[in-house]
């Protein structure tokens, strides 16, 4: 029982330090910070991020954070960088370097970067550092006491570089002052990317978008829906202004032929669903599934503010992006 509370009570130490590293940070956001964030928000080129063991792992996460918030960024490992990948790097890069004691193996990249002509913020607890004096901007996380009982594994300082990494990420994402759409583009997939898509950004539109006249017959809307890219099984009917008047599909001729009438050369208008449900553009793709779920239908027409027809969304189109 004795060994179990001990392990507990280090346990909260642990957690006690980490949390004190990160509260720590708070005292030193200001104009070194901001340079940081002007840095990378006025970036034309990408936010190159390394660093070695820990640090790198942490890095890996802070690049992810600044791809999937709008800024382009890759990782970068600085040993591999020394042996070619390097060329990756342009002058219209920042590189992101994070190294608690300032001398890790990313100084080695500092002369060839500085070459190139990119810029250099560095997130280390050595503000005296190889890296600290070679950088455009220094993110010092100061000194950290580490919770391990040997005062060796990374682990306050570590968490202290991903809280400040993300600070600076997710300062940038408010600065570019993007919606809840744009973000969606970056997280397609999953809960979040369900919920924030919108039908524009899954319907089929273009040449992918079939649409005849009204004055056609059906054997000639058959014809568009066959040719055109994609074969979503139906076809948008409009009138002479172009808005939407008509909707028919590859059930609405089985229906027709299953009750034995040859309908290939009536015109369209004579056999189409006449005010037919849509969506409108914009509309997020969660109440589109909804549309097509409880009224037991495959396609949808998408139309504007004018009532034209601008794309189609099939049940297959959602289904593909995980509903």
């Amino acid at each position: 029982m004795k060994e179990a509370n001990e392990d507990i009570e280090f346990a909260k130490q642990v957690l006690e330090l980490e949390a004190r590293a990160v509260r720590d940070l708070v005292r030193g956001i200001g104009d070194n910070f901001q340079r940081a964030v002007d840095l990378v928000f006025n970036c034309s080129g990408r936010v190159v991020v390394t660093g070695i063991g820990k640090a790198g792992i942490v890095g890996q996460k802070v690049s992810a954070t600044l791809a999937s918030t709008g800024t382009p960024s890759y990782w970068l490992h600085p040993a591999e960088a020394r042996h070619g990948d390097l060329g990756r790097v342009v002058k219209e890069d920042v590189v992101l370097a994070l190294s608690n004691s300032g001398q890790t193996e990313v100084v080695l990249l500092l002369p060839h970067v500085k070459k190139i002509g990119a810029k250099v913020i560095a997130i280390t607890g050595g503000k005296e550092s190889t890296l600290a004096l070679h950088s455009d901007v220094v993110l010092d996380i100061g000194e950290i006491e580490e919770p391990c009982h040997l005062g060796l594994a990374p682990s306050a300082s570590s968490t202290a570089m991903l809280a400040l990494g993300d600070a600076l990420a997710l300062t940038v994402f408010k600065k570019r002052d993007l919606g809840k759409e744009d973000f969606a583009v970056y997280h397609p997939a999953g809960d979040l990317g369900k919920k924030l898509l919108t039908v524009d950004m899954v319907m089929r539109t273009g040449e992918s978008n079939p649409v005849t006249s009204e004055s056609a017959h059906v054997i000639e809307a058959l014809k568009t829906m066959t040719y055109t890219t994609g074969r979503p099984g139906a076809v948008s009917v409009v009138d002479s202004g172009g808005r939407l008047c008509g909707f028919f599909t590859d059930g609405d001729l089985r229906r027709y032929l299953e009750k034995g009438q040859d309908i290939l050369n009536r015109p369209i208008n004579e056999v189409m669903t006449k005010e037919p449900r849509t969506v409108k553009t914009g509309s997020l793709a969660a109440d589109v599934y909804r549309v097509l779920r409880d009224y037991k239908i495959d396609q949808l027409p998408v139309v504007d503010d004018g009532g034209v027809p601008v794309g189609i969304v099939d049940v297959q189109d959602l289904l593909d992006v995980g509903y």
